[in-house]
């Protein structure tokens, strides 16, 4: 029996070590991951509010400021496939632990880094300079988090379980991104508009940044999922898996390019499309964005269930014909009206599952054990780049230009890419992680 398949089993494939707690290595996983990506998502929640204190406003149009806020937004996006190919390679070399532990401290240090982010007004060009640092040492972060999570979760699953532990990838993502909404929005109901301009969004970076030190504590507790053999193996070459993998590289990037868009525009920038394109009020969008958030973290592992049960196709091929068919007018339906952001972002939630919920077991199942992690993360990271991290930039780009009705079109077609993809995929929810 293989070490991987040993640990299937419920033993730590460490020297014959005691078996792992299942519990703690999903906490060491999701707790990091979730300070992660509240550290990540803080950003997009808050730019409507430090806009104009890091970049110069343009008396000609007030969209400059945040767009540009978005360029940064995007240009951390671009980092990640760097991340996913070193953590990645650091972790299929050194162990998933290891990674992870890397990760966590880099995020911190961006975060701390956006904390103390001068204004323009005092420093000129420094401000937007520092900025674009921190946000490229947080690219690089959480790129190589979802490559060495990933397998980390999938890794630790036991027989007819990858898709549920999977689940926890976009549990915890959602709890992070749910602290870092609910944070905002709290910000937000507490301090004045002019308040929350000048210092308010300093404090969720500074909140980011120590509970990243919680969660470098938690991930120290963690049982590594690689065996002591296969990390004393000749170590895989930085690019071994695009060398030797093409295929499942190219494969990686069709199952992700639809789940990107639809997520990035569903659980980050709806709450700013409402604002931008319906008068929606910023308090109200941000409390929607923190309400759904928490139905949609609720859904990941029913998900993650279901496809245990039935297989991964399934819920690929309905989460990405729903959006190719419903993504127009879904955000249509968007108005100035509390109700109507609330189930639009909802109904969304739902179809978006099918692919969050089962991504990690997807992906995890592509590569092989000695390229997983880095397998996994370069062409995953790249395609979320150049899709879902632009997400923000190109809706309000096309709003800029007068076409804000071809946003949703944009969504839709690049689900319906995906569907394609899907129905090429082999089911694989039954058959053994290959190691």
């Amino acid at each position: 029996m293989s070490s991987a398949e040993r640990l299937t089993e419920g033993r730590t494939p460490d020297d014959g070590a005691r078996p792992p707690s299942r519990l703690r290595q999903l906490a060491a996983a999701s707790v990091g991951n979730a300070v992660e990506w509240y550290d990540w998502y803080a950003y997009s929640f808050l730019a409507v509010y430090f806009a104009e204190q890091v970049f110069p406003a343009d008396t000609g149009n007030s969209l400059v400021p945040l767009l540009s806020t978005f360029a940064v937004f995007a240009v951390g996006f671009f980092m990640r496939p760097v991340g996913g190919l070193l953590m990645g390679a650091v972790a299929d070399r050194r162990g998933r632990r290891s990674a992870l532990t890397v990760t966590i401290l880099l995020m911190g240090a961006g975060s701390l880094l956006v904390a103390v982010t001068p204004t323009y007004a005092a420093t000129g060009v420094l401000a937007p300079l520092v900025l674009v640092i921190a946000r490229l040492v947080q690219g690089l972060s959480v790129g190589g988090e979802f490559a060495a999570s990933t397998t980390f979760l999938v890794e630790s699953a036991g027989p007819g379980r990858r898709g549920l532990f999977s689940s926890f990838q976009y549990v915890s993502t959602t709890l992070g991104q749910l602290l870092a909404s609910g944070t905002a929005a709290l910000l937000a109901a507490v301090l004045t508009e002019r308040e929350m301009g000048q210092w308010g969004w300093r404090v969720a970076f500074l909140i980011g940044a120590l509970l990243s030190l919680l969660g470098l504590w938690i991930r120290r507790g963690a049982q590594e999922t690689r065996s002591s053999e296969q990390r004393a193996a000749e170590r895989p070459g930085l690019f071994e898996a695009l060398r030797r993998h093409p295929r499942q590289s190219l494969l990686i990037c069709g199952i992700t390019a639809g789940g990107t868009i639809a997520y990035y525009t569903w659980t980050t920038y709806l709450p700013t499309y409402a604002q931008v394109n319906a008068g929606f009020d910023k308090g109200d969008s941000l409390t929607v964005g923190t309400v759904s958030l928490a139905f949609f973290a609720l859904l990941q592992p029913l998900g993650g269930m279901l496809s245990d049960r039935i297989g991964r196709k399934p819920l690929l091929l309905g989460f990405s014909l729903g959006f190719a068919v419903l993504a127009v007018p879904l955000l249509h339906l968007v108005t100035d009206a509390f109700l109507s952001l609330l189930l639009v972002q909802c109904a969304g939630m739902v179809l978006l599952t099918g692919y969050t919920s089962v991504a990690a077991a997807v992906n995890a199942e592509v590569f092989p054990a000695r390229v997983r992690a880095a397998g996994i993360g370069f062409p995953y990271s790249l395609t979320v780049a150049l899709f879902g991290g632009t997400a923000p930039y190109v809706g309000t780009w096309f709003k800029q230009a007068g076409h804000a009705d071809l946003f949703p079109w944009y969504v839709a077609a690049l689900c319906l890419v995906s569907f394609v993809v899907y129905l090429t995929l082999p089911e694989t929810s039954r058959q053994k992680l290959e190691t």
